[in-house]
């Protein structure tokens, strides 16, 4: 099996998530990533879904996905194509020894630290899926008491959006 990130273009209607998961769900495909939020048109969404699965039954959810009256456009964004970034909060357990190394790695990481307390901190980072693993990995043995985990988020690269196909500006 292979990833493959879809972006969607959607009217804001309600139910609308359900019925576009419900078809990855009714396949047996398991959604690894799903991030819903506003576009840059008024009430129209983008729904941008990760899903690990073979070529040719993607393309029967796609078509099925384009059978969805409020669906209005769907691109598989390629990976040299797009820029893809996840967003993570993290709560790592520090004390007076180890607070120094987990700055030192948030350095390192380009991170962000979004709250101090005496015995933790709440970093936030930004990046591929690969940075963001490599991160948790080097926090891991300090302890994270916690973790948010947004879901991939990707956008084509170039001047072309996948509105612009849709809407003629």
């Amino acid at each position: 099996m292979t990833s493959h990130v879809l972006s969607l273009l959607v009217e804001d209607k309600p139910g609308l998530l359900t019925r576009v998961a419900g078809l990855f769900a009714r396949r047996g495909f398991n959604i690894e990533s799903l991030a819903v939020g506003h576009s840059e048109i008024a009430g129209l969404s983008r729904i941008t879904i990760l899903v690990d699965v073979e070529d040719i039954p993607l393309e029967q959810v796609t078509k099925q996905l384009n059978k969805l009256i409020n669906v209005i456009k769907i691109v598989e964004l390629d990976p040299t194509q797009s820029v893809q970034r996840e967003h993570l909060l993290i709560k790592v357990k520090v004390d007076n020894t180890t607070r120094s190394q987990v700055l030192e790695a948030v350095t390192l990481f380009r991170a962000r630290v979004v709250d101090v307390a005496a015995d933790a901190l709440v970093i936030e980072v930004t990046g591929d899926t690969g940075k963001t693993q490599a991160f948790l990995r080097i926090l891991e043995p300090f302890g994270i008491r916690e973790l948010a985990q947004s879901g991939m988020l990707a956008i084509g690269r170039g001047s072309k959006s996948i509105t612009e196909r849709v809407f003629k500006n």
